[in-house]
């Protein structure tokens, strides 16, 4: 299974052994990702990253990556690396995050902010924070469904992100984690040996070789049989196609 690139992820890595980043890795593994905004209304990644660099020993302070509408940058390895380390974004004193997912943000998350302001395009912005959470939960095989969490959720005496930030560009935070679950499963690539067709008007499913051949599924469960083994996708992956211009093949029959 591959994820479509729509949006370049630029590292721009803080210098390592500082307050900001530590250089230690994220152990057991990426088992979450804590959504954020910057509660700084106009910062851009870039000016956010510059913030962090030119105060790395000044704060115990970070997150993996800043997104606004030009740039994904990540200044803490995560998705641009294959080590990823920690990041200090949410408080050890807080409990809940041990109480949802049984492991602390810091050593297990993955800490995405959202950039926002009167000048930041807000869609564009959007678009890439909703795309670098789902391209997140891909990388780290996590469910988008029940792995992202706001840091309002973890901390909410004393934070309101990313629903404060999202707020200021017209949308909710339970719309957020709707659009991060649509963009998952729309930008997921699932490639199989073999292409589904069927031609318009027809009840029979054809499998395309690489001898460019329409090649008959016999009946239903010679269809299951080839879907679980690999061979080509679910009913949903059929393409029906008007002109039919590939020569017959063979009969494709599976006994279980």
């Amino acid at each position: 299974m591959s994820f479509k690139k729509k949006y370049n992820i630029i590292p721009r890595y803080l210098t390592s052994h500082t307050k900001r980043r530590s250089g230690l890795a994220i152990t057991p593994e990426v088992k979450f990702i804590v959504a954020h905004d910057t509660g700084n209304s106009g910062s851009t990644a870039a000016a956010n990253v510059a913030h962090y660099e030119n105060t790395n020993n000044d704060i115990y302070a970070s997150a993996h990556i800043f997104v606004d509408d030009k740039e994904i940058i990540e200044c803490i390895p995560a998705l641009t690396s294959n080590r990823p380390e920690k990041a200090w974004h949410v408080r050890y004193n807080v409990t809940a995050d041990n109480d949802m997912y049984g492991y602390e943000a810091n050593d297990t998350a993955v800490g995405i902010e959202y950039c926002h302001g009167p000048n930041i395009n807000a869609d564009e912005a959007y678009k890439r924070y909703v795309w670098i959470t789902a391209y997140t939960c891909f990388k780290f095989t996590l469910d988008p469904k029940s792995s992202i969490v706001g840091h309002f959720l973890l901390d909410p005496e004393r934070r309101t992100d990313p629903v404060s930030g999202l707020r200021a560009s017209g949308r909710t935070y339970e719309q957020f984690l709707q659009d991060v679950l649509v963009e998952y499963n729309n930008c997921s690539q699932v490639t199989y040996p073999l292409k589904l067709i069927k031609i318009q008007n027809s009840s029979k499913v054809y499998a395309l070789g690489k001898d460019n051949k329409k090649h008959w599924i016999f009946n239903e469960t010679s269809f299951n049989i080839g879907r679980v083994m690999g061979l080509w996708g679910d009913f949903s992956s059929i393409e029906v196609i008007g002109n039919d211009t590939y020569p017959e093949g063979h009969t494709l029959v599976f006994i279980k």
